[in-house]
C-alpha cells in the first residue's frame, strides 16, 4: 500500500475514533441504571463490543469510498462525516443531557444519513455499501430502543 492510502486508512480511522470517543465521554452511569428498560435490552457488555465492530466496518467503507472517489465528491464525504457527527451527538444527548427526546430526534437523523450512504455509496461502489448495513441495523435497534425507553420513562422523557 502506497503512503496516501496509510494517510487514508487513519483518516478514516480517526474519524470513527472520534465519533467512538463520545460514548467514552457520555457514559451510561446511575441514571441510565434506573431507567426501565425493554426485556430485549441488550447486555451492558455488547455495546462496546458492537459499536467497535460496526466502527471498524465504517471506517473501511469510508476508505472504500476514497478509494473510489478521492476528493472529486465532497457531497459523499460530507454526508459520511455528518453521520459520525450525528452519531457522537447521540451519547451526548442521551447520556450528557439525559433528554431522551432530543435523542430520538437524533437517532432518526442519523438512520436516515445511514440510508443515503447506503444508497449513494452503493451507486458508487457497492462492495463500500456492505459494511454499512449492520451498522443500519444496529442503529434500527437503537432508535427503537431509545423510543422504547421514553414511553417506559415517561418522568424521564426530557
Amino acid at each position: 500500500m502506497s503512503t496516501e492510502m496509510w494517510i487514508a486508512v487513519a483518516v478514516f480511522a480517526g474519524l470513527n475514533f472520534a465519533a467512538a470517543s463520545s460514548g467514552g465521554l457520555f457514559k451510561p452511569g446511575p441514571w441510565y441504571a434506573g431507567l426501565n428498560k425493554p426485556s430485549w435490552t441488550p447486555p451492558n457488555w455488547a455495546f462496546p463490543v458492537v459499536w467497535g465492530l460496526l466502527f471498524a466496518l465504517n471506517a473501511w467503507a469510508g476508505w472504500m469510498i476514497w478509494e473510489a472517489i478521492g476528493t472529486s465528491r465532497p457531497d459523499v464525504l460530507g454526508l459520511y462525516i455528518g453521520s459520525l457527527v450525528l452519531n457522537a451527538g447521540w451519547s451526548y444527548l442521551f447520556f450528557g443531557q439525559k433528554r431522551m427526546d432530543r435523542a430520538l430526534v437524533d437517532v432518526a437523523l442519523l438512520w436516515l444519513s445511514l440510508v443515503a450512504i447506503v444508497v449513494v455509496f452503493w451507486s458508487i461502489r457497492p462492495a463500500a455499501a456492505l459494511p454499512v448495513l449492520p451498522y443500519l441495523i444496529w442503529v434500527t435497534i437503537a432508535a427503537t430502543l431509545n423510543r422504547e425507553m421514553i414511553r417506559l420513562n415517561p418522568a424521564a422523557r426530557a
